[in-house]
């Protein structure tokens, strides 16, 4: 056998074993690289389900309705409480809850909510507006675009897990960082409606 023979088979076998540490290299790469999946363009579900009534109070005509919970679908996702960050600023929500803290409309921040903290109930005053003041968005954002808002106004009062809340911003701050505040649960307000 020539030397040359010898040498190609050499190369094809060099050849080979790079091959399948390329491919062990990559399969490393692909199984250890585990991060938070991006949905950035899903239908999310209805602000209300079907044939259930949104309850804002306890206090209601009639016998006890019993009232499905849904889920916000972004209040795991970083990526999207920070986009709602921006609608919410884009919007100029700020001009009436002044960056959470509240103004001319209700604070966001507390844990005494008008109208009820449930994703569904924040989804609904977003879309379908309040008396005295708040508009309705439902013409102007997407269905998406609000249980983005929605999210990030559930971070205002750390209602979300602290690893999808907003980062602090880069300027100076009037307010604590959403990642900041403790876990809290909202109690229903005492005040006239």
């Amino acid at each position: 056998m020539s030397l040359r023979c010898r040498n190609a088979g050499l190369g094809i076998r060099a050849a080979r074993s790079g091959r399948l540490v390329a491919l062990a290299a990559s399969t490393v790469l692909i199984v250890a690289c585990e991060r938070e999946a991006r949905r950035f363009q899903e239908s999310p579900p209805t602000a209300a389900p079907t044939g259930d009534p949104l309850v804002v109070s306890d206090l209601q005509p009639g016998p006890t309705v019993v009232v499905s919970n849904v889920e916000a679908p972004y209040d795991d996702n970083a990526w999207a409480v920070s986009e709602g960050k921006s609608l919410y600023n884009a919007m100029n929500c700020s001009g009436c809850h002044f960056q959470g803290g509240g103004g001319i409309g209700p604070p966001l921040m507390d844990d005494e909510w008008i109208y009820g903290s449930e994703p569904q109930q924040i989804f609904a005053s977003i879309a379908e507006g309040r008396p005295n003041g708040m508009p309705a968005w439902k013409f102007i954002l997407s269905t998406q675009q609000i249980w983005e808002i929605t999210s990030y106004v559930r971070s205002l009062s750390s209602l979300i897990p602290k690893g999808a809340r907003g980062a602090r911003d880069d300027h100076m701050m009037r307010k604590p960082a959403e990642a900041s505040t403790p876990n809290a649960r909202p109690k229903k307000s005492t005040a006239p409606q």
